[in-house]
């Protein structure tokens, strides 16, 4: 019982010790200004680190571009297919110039609006990063897979034979396109979507970003946050449905992509960040990794640098959320000692 006296004891201290640390530095604020790790201080050496991991993201876009350059696989279409491939023709609800905006535009704004807040070049890097290995890795996976299945849209019909005249190989019953080309081209690349996969991975990315910024799964019930982890992920299930009403793809073929993009998008953002449900899942493990190295090499932490670090406790702190953590056994483990003959 001793034992567990002692521990509130220490995290009373360690509170008083905290207040005190946070009244002497709110005193030294005028000397220097918190946040450390800024773009200016140290933007270069986060760059070097990762200098490879930028490089690969180049050839992921090369090979992208050189999948969407080749002619895909032709899939056999006969007479009696044309059955389910004769819905209308007409432009998409979302063009695709629309994507990148809000796939990968929007979550690169907030990052920067949580960046000039925190001053935290680590977590803006591993965040961009994150977003653009989420986005390429499924562009890359989408289009290869599209060119090798070569599965025809639900409006085919129409992109083959633009004056409703069908024509079919007298030997193979294949059918004999007329269309513009390029039109055509399109017409086999419907499994998967890319629409849908490309903003599950860069919507769920950002829905993943912000559970852990808000701290949604902090097990204190607030169900309202929510709410904002799940807006990003509903508006990618509207894309994919609106691709579905405009006969661009299968149903099937959006499923796919919204299972590509949502996996490789926890995938990317699991590769930097702890998972929300974590004390520390509002940070980059790059982040914990700086500080630890900083103490465990015998360099003594720059002014700025412990007040940004004293700045996060603070925040942690003063919500009203924070519970200090008791490190003594529970009563039932207290109890079976004492019955051993333990003493504390």
């Amino acid at each position: 019982m001793n034992r567990a006296l002692t521990s509130g004891s220490n995290q009373k201290r360690e509170k008083g010790t905290y207040i005190w640390e946070k009244e002497n530095v709110r005193k030294k604020m005028p000397d220097f200004q918190l946040g450390s790790h800024t773009l200016k201080s140290h933007g270069v050496k986060v760059a070097k680190v990762h200098k490879y991991d930028w490089l690969i993201l180049l050839l992921l876009a090369a090979v992208d571009i050189t999948l969407n350059v080749i002619e895909p696989f032709h899939r056999f279409v006969g007479e009696e297919m044309m059955t389910d491939l004769k819905y209308p023709f007409h432009k998409d609800t979302i063009p695709f110039w629309a994507v990148p905006i809000y796939a990968v535009i929007l979550p690169l704004v907030i990052f920067l609006l949580y960046y000039f807040s925190r001053k935290d070049v680590y977590d803006l890097h591993h965040a961009i990063l994150g977003l653009f290995y989420s986005v390429l890795i499924t562009l890359v996976i989408t289009d290869s897979i599209k060119d090798a299945v070569g599965r025809p849209r639900p409006n085919f019909f129409w992109r083959c034979f633009p004056d409703g005249i069908g024509e079919f190989d007298p030997v193979s019953g294949n059918a004999m396109c007329n269309g513009d080309k390029k039109v055509i081209k399109e017409g086999h690349k419907s499994f998967p979507s890319g629409h849908t996969s490309i903003s599950f991975a860069g919507l769920g990315f950002l829905a993943w970003y912000l559970s852990g910024k808000i701290k949604v799964f902090d097990r204190r019930g607030h169900s309202a946050k929510l709410c904002i982890a799940f807006l990003p992920l509903l508006c990618a299930a509207l894309v994919g449905i609106s691709r579905v009403d405009d006969y661009w793809h299968h149903w099937q073929d959006v499923f796919a992509g919204g299972l590509i993009g949502i996996i490789i998008a926890s995938i990317c953002y699991l590769q930097s960040f702890p998972l929300p449900n974590q004390h520390d899942g509002w940070a980059p493990h790059a982040y914990f990794s700086m500080l630890a190295a900083e103490r465990n090499g015998g360099q003594s932490m720059s002014p700025a640098t412990r007040a940004n670090s004293l700045r996060m406790r603070r925040t942690d702190m003063d919500s009203p959320d924070f519970t200090p953590q008791d490190t003594s056994p529970p009563p039932h483990q207290l109890l079976e000692e004492m019955e051993t003959g333990r003493r504390y």
